[in-house]
Order: C-alpha cells, then sequence, then structure tokens
C-alpha cells in the first residue's frame, strides 16, 4: 500500500469534520473559546466626549495672555456637570469624566493655578487636548470581534465593554484517549524489566484540552483482543466526538486495534502516511465519531497530533488555521528522504532577529529532544538539505 501524502491526508480529515455548532455561554466563561457569531457594538464607546485627564475644561479660545477663568463646577466619573460652560469660564474636571457643554479642551491640573474660585494656566491650550471623542474606542454598529476569533482575556474585556453578557460560541467536542500495550505502566508505577511509562496519554490530554469540552482517559489497554474489544465498546458507549489510541496502529502481530476498530463499525478512510516522525497513523469514522489510530512511540504520537489532530479541531471551532513561521535557518538540516519530515528545532534569538535551530535527533521514542524543541521544521519529501541562513517553513509547537 502507497504511503498518502500529508496535504491530503489533512483534507480527507477536514472532509469529515462535522460543521461547527453554536452555544452561548456568559462572558466570564467564555475565555479561550472561539466566536461564532461577532461581537458588535450596540452603543459608542466612550458614550459621550470624556476627559483624559484629572484638570479643568474650558473653551480653548479663552486661553489667552492674562486670562482667569472662573470655576463654575465639577464634573466627574458617573456626576457630569450639568450646566454649561460660557465664555471666561472652566470646571473641573476628572478622568472619564463628561466634558461640559460648551468646552472643548482639557488642561491637566498640574498646568492650572486655582485660587479663589478662578483658574489660569501655565500652558496653552490646544484645541480638543487630553478630550476622548464619543466613539473614540469603537463606535455603534462597529464589529470588535469577528466570528473565529479565540477568546483572549483581551478580547473578553473589549466584549465587556460593548456590554455583552453572553457569547456565542462553538461547541468544544468531548475526546476519548486511549492507550495500548502491555509494556506500559502509568507514571510513578514501579518499572518492572520489560516495562516502559506510559507517556502519550499524559502528553495528549493538555496539548488537546484548549479545543475539548472535555478529555477522558481511558487508561491503559493490553494486547488482548477480548480486553482491547471490551474497552473500545466501554468508549464508543459514551459517544464521545473524537476516540483516539495511540499504539497497535503498525502492521506487526500484536498491532490489533484496527483490526478491532473495524469489527466495532469504523470505517477506516486511511492509515500509513509518508511522514516521519507518524508513518503508521490511521483514521476514519464510526457514526459521527471521527477515530485517530495514533502511533505508539511517543514523539510519532505527539507530532501526529499536532499535524492532523490540532487541525481538525481548530476547523471543528470555526477557528482559521495560523500561517507557517517562515525563518531563517541557524545552522544546516541534513538531506531528507521521500517522506516529509517534522524536524525538531528551537527558536533561537539572535541580534538579527530570530532563527531555527534544527534538532539532529530522529527518533521517533526520544522524548527529551521533543521537550527541548519550539518548533516543527517542515522539510519537504526529498529535501536536499539547506544550507544556515535559509528560510524555511515552521510551526510552533504550542500555539493554538
Amino acid at each position: 500500500m502507497s504511503l498518502l501524502p500529508v496535504d491530503d491526508a489533512i483534507a480527507a480529515i477536514l472532509d469529515r469534520v462535522p460543521t461547527s455548532q453554536a452555544e452561548t455561554v456568559p462572558l466570564t466563561e467564555a475565555i479561550g473559546r472561539v466566536l461564532l457569531e461577532p461581537v458588535i457594538a450596540t452603543h459608542d464607546q466612550p458614550p459621550f466626549n470624556a476627559s483624559a485627564m484629572d484638570g479643568y475644561a474650558m473653551r480653548a479660545a479663552d486661553v489667552v495672555d492674562g486670562h482667569r477663568l472662573a470655576v463654575i463646577g465639577t464634573s466627574q466619573a458617573g456626576m457630569g456637570f450639568e450646566g454649561t460652560v460660557e465664555p471666561g469660564l472652566a470646571v473641573r474636571i476628572f478622568t472619564g469624566a463628561p466634558l461640559p457643554t460648551g468646552s472643548d479642551t482639557v488642561i491637566m491640573q498640574e498646568e492650572a493655578r486655582a485660587a479663589d474660585g478662578f483658574v489660569s494656566f501655565t500652558a496653552p491650550a490646544r484645541l480638543g487636548h487630553s478630550v476622548r471623542p464619543r466613539g473614540n474606542d469603537f463606535a455603534t454598529g462597529q464589529e470588535l470581534l469577528a466570528a473565529g476569533t479565540r477568546l483572549t482575556p483581551m478580547q473578553i474585556a473589549v466584549a465587556a465593554a460593548a456590554n455583552a453578557a453572553h457569547l456565542t460560541v462553538a461547541r468544544r467536542p468531548r475526546i476519548a484517549i486511549l492507550a495500548t500495550g502491555d509494556e506500559l505502566v502509568l507514571p510513578g508505577s514501579p518499572l518492572g524489566p520489560d516495562q516502559i511509562v506510559a507517556s502519550n496519554s499524559i502528553g495528549l490530554a493538555p496539548l488537546l484540552a484548549p479545543y475539548a469540552e472535555e478529555i477522558v482517559d481511558h487508561g491503559i489497554a493490553r494486547d488482548d483482543r477480548d480486553h482491547l474489544r471490551a474497552k473500545l465498546t466501554a468508549i464508543f458507549a459514551t459517544e464521545p466526538d473524537i476516540v483516539i489510541t495511540t499504539g497497535g496502529a503498525s502492521v506487526g502481530d500484536h498491532d490489533i486495534v484496527q483490526q478491532l476498530l473495524v469489527e466495532l463499525g469504523v470505517g477506516v478512510d486511511f492509515w500509513r502516511i509518508n511522514m516521519r516522525p507518524g508513518k503508521p497513523l490511521m483514521f476514519g469514522t464510526r457514526g459521527k465519531t471521527l477515530i485517530f489510530g495514533l502511533p505508539g512511540n511517543p514523539v510519532s504520537a505527539l507530532v501526529t497530533a499536532h499535524v492532523f489532530i490540532k487541525p481538525a479541531l481548530r476547523h471543528w471551532l470555526g477557528h482559521a488555521e495560523p500561517q507557517a513561521w517562515q525563518l531563517p535557518l541557524a545552522s544546516p538540516t541534513p538531506p531528507n528522504t521521500a517522506r516529509r519530515h517534522f524536524m525538531r528545532a528551537q527558536l533561537v534569538h539572535t541580534p538579527s532577529g530570530p532563527e531555527l535551530q534544527p534538532i539532529s535527533q530522529t527518533d521517533s521514542g526520544h522524548t527529551s529532544s521533543l521537550a527541548h524543541a519550539d518548533m516543527l521544521i517542515v522539510q519537504p519529501e526529498n529535501d536536499p538539505g539547506q544550507a544556515a541562513g535559509t528560510i524555511v517553513e515552521a510551526r510552533p509547537i504550542d500555539a493554538f
């Protein structure tokens, strides 16, 4: 069987991802969610001309040589001055307070001399200075946040300023994870002579958590048909949106995951991808559930999750796929094989800007090298290797 090109595999997965479904959540619970409907301003912000300083409001034309303006009142946030500033008058004003009718300028208090109910200024008046015009931040009808936006604290703040108590966001999928292999034990367990610590599920859960309503780790299944079948049957009974298995996706005598998935009604769209690390990747569906069978080697599992599962989850949420980075190499890359290579790399900062330092380790079980990587260099198939300084494509590992 020929190996499926990476881009074809991604396209096939995205074609299976359902259309984003909307739900409404309180603003206080919207952090990290993806908007399905834009946030539109329903009022001007500020809703009036407002002072940007503590000082005095007056008509700029009245601040001339020998001026002395009578202070007729105070305007403060939440309680503006109700009268009108006529020629020769001024109002004490505080930051955020409404600019009184008739005034057009604010001079800060550090440039004011007040005594006996009058004020004069040590600096000239500049028309409109220290005034935030009505609608200066945003105006009624303005789109503040577009659909597809992932909500950060700053974007939550602007939604709050727009008086949006609830937001319409994409429903997040429920994800089930299952590791397989007789050799695996949970972290913290004593290690037998033929055992290794299971790390795939531990890494995948936080990697995918920002996209998920919930992630349920179903532990470790043994390489036994009856035990694995029972585990998978129990998982499917919970009707998750996405099931992710790790291990058992290759062609060895003990790699029975794909066989049992097919027996349990999974239609396999493809397996075996033209990439490294991570060739033995399986994808299919069972009803509305998406199934990803990831390799057992930990680097392969995490890299394939970055390359295939994260784009699927972004698509699920209606979040646009981020642009790949284009950065120079800090040192050369070696020639590549016929498989696309997602090469581990560190992002290094130099006087001339950021560069990519390739990590020479390519073993798919070498977790410590992946832990030191910030980026994955996307090395094309049959690439002859590139010299230091060459601009290459890369993907940040920790980006949403």
